[in-house]
């Protein structure tokens, strides 16, 4: 199952995708479909390949005679209801007549930017489906994980510096993003092997002003993973007493260690 975004929802790809491949992907909200033929091929002539014209994506979302239905999906680490309408086997004349598509109208989300404030509502979404068969739940799942891909894509850039190593030679510049998406990917295999074993992640406790999770076990972010990498690295080699006292929690009633400025943590906090 691919899933993209309305650049990739082009004849290119909707009639070229391998078999035993669903694509899921945005449209736009005007598209024009239609139905899949209906009655007897006619005594004379050739049989029309497409049907009576369906409602756009659009037309559906403001039909009050089609019923909103809610449908379950994890997303933003916990689980959402959704409202959600379907036209199941319609064609679109840019994925050809040989094509049958599902059409998925998703009702936009209401959320608010501090507890009291004005309601606001995100943009609706409208998805093509190759397979109409395809349970809804399914569909909606797998294209909010999509969602993980634009993260990925943010942290390479941002926290690895993909693309902004200074290289020289051809081959270099063609090696490097992949040596980078290798790294990344094997950071978070690690990872998620220790979380799913039980393993607890010795990562640094957030601010009290941050937002904490529900469940005091969560998966850390790629921020905290790369200092832990570099203090599995680093630590041993400068000087392993100087990570104690991150751990010890000093009684209330007692004043704080006055810490001795050192050269080596000086260098590690700047790296």
């Amino acid at each position: 199952i691919i899933a993209g975004d309305g650049s990739f929802t082009n004849k290119t790809i909707l009639r070229g995708t391998p078999e035993g491949t669903t694509y899921i992907g945005r449209a736009r909200k005007d598209a024009v479909l239609h139905y899949l033929p209906e009655g007897p091929p006619p005594a004379t002539g050739r049989r029309p390949s497409y049907g009576k014209r369906a409602p756009t994506p659009e037309e559906l979302r403001q039909d009050e005679s089609v019923p909103w239905q809610e449908v379950e999906a994890f997303a933003s680490g916990k689980r959402h209801k959704f409202r959600i309408k379907t036209l199941e086997a319609v064609l679109w004349r840019t994925a050809g007549a040989s094509l049958p598509l599902r059409l998925v109208v998703i009702a936009p989300i209401g959320y608010r930017v501090r507890k009291g404030s004005k309601m606001l509502y995100r943009q609706p979404a409208y998805l093509l489906c190759t397979d109409p068969d395809l349970p809804v739940e399914q569909l909606l799942q797998n294209f909010l994980w999509r969602w993980g891909i634009e993260v990925n894509f943010r942290e390479q850039k941002t926290l690895l510096g993909t693309g902004e190593a200074q290289v020289r030679t051809e081959p270099s510049n063609q090696h490097l993003p992949a040596v980078s998406v290798a790294a990344y990917a094997m950071l978070w295999t690690a990872a998620l092997k220790a979380y799913c074993g039980g393993v607890d992640l010795p990562c640094w406790k957030p601010p009290k002003w941050r937002k904490q999770p529900e469940s005091d076990r969560r998966l850390p972010t790629t921020g905290e993973l790369l200092r832990l990498l570099r203090i599995e690295f680093w630590a041993g080699a400068m000087r392993p007493d100087s990570f104690y006292h991150f751990v010890t929690h000093s009684p209330p009633d007692m004043n704080a260690e006055k810490l001795t400025p050192s050269l080596p943590d000086l260098l590690f906090d700047a790296a």
